[in-house]
């Protein structure tokens, strides 16, 4: 998520009241966490475990709950919980504004786009042209959809991501400022649920098409022209490649890549990284080579059983 305009490390401190290292003017130009940071932005950190990860990223300034020694050429934020002021410069730069009507004033709808009674469209959504919203469906706010795109009824696009601290008074929520991103040419089906980036793009390729009753999470990109079909279910930080076929109710863990033109048979549990081009079933999901070795040698073990009771 990039600032409006730049603004400096005195003033981002001033914000949520933390010490800084760094020139009063060092330069801040965006917050994101670490797998999408890039040169100007913040990353936060509140575990020694991460702090290497968070100090080596491309961020150049570092919201962190420790004074450690800064990098050169970077800033430190030292908080004594980034979680929390973290949440802080989301909801300053990117905070909630109530809807007054179901479509708001500042949407872009395009030409010959058809929006069905019932959908809300919220502050900022972009709609290209020769779309078909049906009936019911909600995107929230910043949301960018291309030209030539259908959504069927009873979607959402742009939830909060599904990202919780664990505190000692309940789960506090880290809020989201991304955005949900359709491109060209896609099909959504009724009922899909599509979280927006905690502080970037949830993203759906040109010409990919998802069946009913998808849950794509937060900051997830899906490749062009992927076929999805009904009820799976695919955490976030995930990057399926182009051309990906995802049988259905599959379950995705978060933070890996399917390789492009992979196939997932139905009911797969993908907990790893998937290689492209081969196919892959079962829970653990692995390749079909692999995974029908395995159920044989199951297969056997009655008989080798038997024979040790022989012996």
């Amino acid at each position: 998520m990039k600032f409006p305009k730049p603004y400096t490390l005195k003033e981002i401190a001033n914000l949520i009241n933390s010490e800084y290292v760094g020139a009063d003017d060092f330069p801040v130009l965006g917050m994101n966490e670490i797998h999408v940071v890039e040169p100007g932005d913040i990353v936060f950190v509140d575990h020694p475990k991460y702090y290497d990860k968070a100090l080596e990223s491309a961020a150049t300034v570092v919201l962190i709950n420790k004074k450690v020694e800064c990098p050169e050429g970077k800033a430190l934020l030292i908080s004594d919980d980034p979680f929390r002021d973290f949440n802080a410069l989301t909801s300053h730069f990117k905070p909630f504004k109530s809807a007054h009507v179901l479509i708001s004033e500042t949407a872009k709808i395009g030409e010959n786009t058809v929006i069905q009674p019932n959908c809300f469209i919220g502050h900022n959504v972009t709609i290209g042209n020769n779309c078909t919203i049906h009936s019911n469906v909600s995107i929230y706010d910043d949301t960018v959809i291309g030209n030539n795109v259908t959504i069927h009824a009873g979607a959402v696009l742009g939830a909060s991501a599904f990202y919780y601290k664990n505190r000692p008074e309940g789960f506090d929520q880290l809020r989201s400022g991304g955005r949900v991103v359709v491109e060209d040419n896609v099909d959504i089906g009724a009922l899909c649920t599509i979280d927006k980036g905690v502080t970037a793009d949830t993203t759906i390729g040109e010409g990919s098409k998802l069946d009913n009753q998808i849950q794509v999470g937060h900051d997830t990109v899906i490749g062009k022209k992927c076929l999805i079909a009904s009820q799976v279910g695919i955490a976030g930080c995930v990057i399926i490649e182009d051309e990906v076929t995802i049988w259905g109710q599959v379950g995705i863990t978060s933070g890996i890549t399917i390789g492009t033109k992979a196939v997932i048979s139905a009911k797969a549990g993908v907990s790893k990284s998937l290689e492209g081009h081969k196919s892959y079933f079962g829970v653990p999901a692995d390749d079909f080579r692999s995974k029908y070795k395995e159920i044989a040698a199951i297969r056997k073990i009655p008989e080798i059983l038997e024979k040790l009771k022989n012996i």
